[in-house]
């Protein structure tokens, strides 16, 4: 028997589990901007749908062919899959199995003029996210690719999923994962660079984590720690009686990695002499305890981190070429926090769940205006400063809802802004100019390279500006 579903879609999903429930949340689907994929054969209901999701400030892609869609989708992420139920070539639902097999967090919104009751608990089985029956109505759909959309933020992603996980979808974080993908297998060095903050140790582990190796150990060292003393008896270990105090033999971390993985960071800030005998390590695969003259053999796979620019180091004579050379068989570069904006959300979600787990609260969100103050916030401490601004607002929370009053005061202050002065009237284009060139200097401390980078616009430019509008 033939039932519409359209004026019932609720009662069909979403069909998952979701630790971070918020139906009963008074602040309704958060209005996330996506990447949505639709596919329908029938080219008004395409356009419609296009005209509809785009007024609504989502990234369309159109297809007629779902054979196509699969096609892009090796080379775009998407988010959501809006898609006809029956098509030439290949079905709704089998188009959905597809494409989420390739992005594991892909929800599926099935829409069709043939539909049954039968159809959607079947389309749910699949997990689908929604059953949609033509004709619907353009308010229904919006509200249901929110919660979709929504629904992807609080997915446990980090369950799901063995060792670490790189959270986010912008095309940075997709070359990243890419990359990490790729080199994971190789047995040679890896140098990860990036600013304080951006995840390298998790690219490390992750890089491990892929490899053959991944069954062994995993040793992470701090090279700008400790003294050149101290660095060398962390690594290379020492005999019984070779220093005072030395009253029983040691291994070092070196040999602790044996079959697995080394990760030296900072490797920017280890001493001149200690780069000799890290490259001798690398070039020989053999180590000298402290103390001793037999050497030890060792395998042990190399990976290096940096926040500076070790080619200027290089050429400034800081650093040792030939160690240069030996750590950067392949260079992994990590974006700053600023320049993948649309992965905050996800972030935030997945690091919320995270303290979640160590507090009894019952927090079970982020408002919507919350999020979008986080998203234009430019973390010059990158992600982990995103970690302690989400830190501090569970430990401040009092509802169910993470909002605004609970971030710092400083970041609270972005979301006060106002384009009208005190007498209501409005800003001209040169004063709104001029309060964000001084908000952006603020966040950076003054500090012009980065404020320059922050509003697109080269240091002397910057400078002309600070000059016009008396910014000194």
């Amino acid at each position: 028997m033939e039932s519409g579903v359209g004026n019932d879609y609720q009662s069909f999903g979403p069909n998952r589990l979701n630790l971070l429930d918020m139906k009963n949340s008074s602040q309704g689907p958060c209005q996330q901007a996506g990447r949505i994929f639709v596919v329908d054969d029938d080219p008004v209901s395409l356009r419609n749908l296009r005209r509809i999701l785009e007024k609504a400030g989502h990234k369309v892609y159109t297809y007629s062919n779902p054979l196509r869609a699969l096609t892009r989708l090796e080379q775009e992420s998407c988010d959501l899959l809006i898609t006809d139920l029956k098509m030439p070539y290949m079905n709704g639902l089998d188009l959905f199995n597809r494409m989420q097999r390739a992005h594991p967090s892909l929800e599926g919104i099935i829409i069709t003029g043939y539909a049954s009751l039968e159809g959607a608990v079947e389309a749910t089985k699949e997990g689908v996210f929604h059953y949609l029956a033509k004709p619907f109505d353009p308010d229904q759909l919006r509200d249901l690719v929110g919660q979709a959309l929504e629904h992807i933020l609080r997915e446990p992603l980090s369950e799901s999923l063995p060792g670490p996980v790189m959270i986010g979808n912008s095309p940075g974080m997709a070359r990243l994962k890419e990359m990490v993908a790729q080199i994971a297998p190789a047995e040679c060095s890896v140098l990860i660079t990036g600013e304080s903050g951006t995840g390298k140790e998790l690219v490390a582990r992750s890089i491990h984590a892929l490899s053959p190796r991944a069954a062994g150990p995993f040793v992470a060292f701090n090279c700008g720690a400790f003294s050149e003393d101290l660095i060398a008896n962390e690594l290379f270990g020492h005999e019984k009686e070779a220093f005072t105090g030395a009253h029983s033999r040691k291994a070092g971390l070196i040999e602790n990695a044996e079959g697995g993985t080394l990760f030296l960071d900072e490797i920017g800030d280890m001493p001149f002499s200690m780069q000799v005998k890290l490259l001798r390590v690398i070039q020989e695969r053999e180590i000298l305890r402290v103390g001793s003259s037999h050497p030890i053999a060792v395998n042990v796979r190399f990976l290096a981190a940096t926040a500076k620019d070790l080619k200027s180091a290089v050429r400034e004579g800081a650093f040792r070429q030939d160690l240069y050379f030996r750590l950067n068989v392949f260079e992994i570069h990590i974006p700053r926090l600023s320049e993948r904006q649309q992965d905050i959300p996800l972030l935030a979600y997945h690091i919320l769940r995270k303290f979640l787990h160590q507090t009894e609260k019952r927090i079970q969100g982020i408002s919507a205006e919350t999020l979008e103050l986080l998203k234009s916030y430019p973390y010059p401490g990158n992600v982990r400063e995103l970690e302690n601004i989400l830190e501090r607002a569970v430990a401040v929370c009092n509802g169910k809802t993470i909002r605004v009053k609970d971030l710092p005061s400083d970041l609270a202050n972005l979301n006060l802004y106002t384009y009208e002065r005190a007498d209501g009237s409005l800003l001209n284009l040169e004063e709104l100019e001029r309060d964000y060139i001084r908000h952006i200097l603020n966040l950076t401390g003054g500090i012009r390279v980065r404020a320059a980078e922050i509003l697109g616009i080269d240091r002397a430019s910057l400078w002309r500006k600070i000059k016009k509008y008396d910014l000194e």
